[in-house]
């Protein structure tokens, strides 16, 4: 029951992202994209981990080799990558690089939350989580304290917002939203970990 509230959440949460919301509310610039990158990797990637952990539909039966710190350097490499100017101005023009960017986010946080939440690997995942809420921090105040705009987003940047303040808001957004999810999923791994460690002793 409860893996199939998570799976619907997360997929809802997918729909929502991808299916126009966030651009009607905030246009087609920079606050709009990194809402959608936000929702996929910090809110849905999340909810699809906990709903496959452990099934049949769970990547890391076979990619064992995965552990939380190589998954976190993946989502490092995903997000930092894509936000590099060309790599992002490309996803924002073309529909083949969009598709290829969100892809890459949602597997790169799927991969990260299935990781740090695998049974006897809690250690890790807290670090692993740890160092995501850090770099996904980082990025965020680099975005909003950039003295320039660092993208083109020549189809608009909504009807309130000028390019410069979209990007502030966009790095604000990254900040406290992918800031926040990865540092509460570290927390509360650690929470479980000495719960059980209590437990035992």
């Amino acid at each position: 029951m409860m893996r199939g509230m998570m799976l619907g959440g997360g997929v809802l949460v997918l729909a929502l992202a991808w299916g126009g919301p966030v651009n009607m509310l905030f246009g087609h610039g920079f606050t709009a994209g990194m809402t959608t990158h936000m929702a996929v990797v910090a809110v849905a990637a999340p909810l699809l981990a906990v709903a496959i952990l452990g099934t049949a539909a769970d990547p890391l039966r076979r990619l064992i080799w995965i552990g939380p710190l190589g998954a976190s350097l993946l989502e490092f490499v995903a997000v930092w990558g894509w936000h590099l100017p060309v790599p992002h101005n490309l996803a924002r023009h073309h529909a083949g690089f969009a598709v290829l960017e969100q892809f890459s986010f949602l597997v790169a946080g799927l991969l990260l939350w299935l990781a740090c939440l695998q049974p006897g690997r809690q250690a890790a995942g807290i670090i692993g989580l740890l160092l995501t809420s850090m770099h996904m921090t980082l990025l965020g105040v680099l975005l909003t304290l950039a003295p320039r705009p660092l993208y083109d987003h020549g189809h608009g940047h909504g009807l309130w917002l000028s390019a410069q303040d979209d990007q502030a808001l966009g790095g604000v957004v990254m900040l406290l939203v992918g800031g926040t999810a990865y540092l509460a999923g570290g927390v509360a791994l650690a929470a479980r970990l000495m719960n059980r460690q209590g437990d035992a002793a």
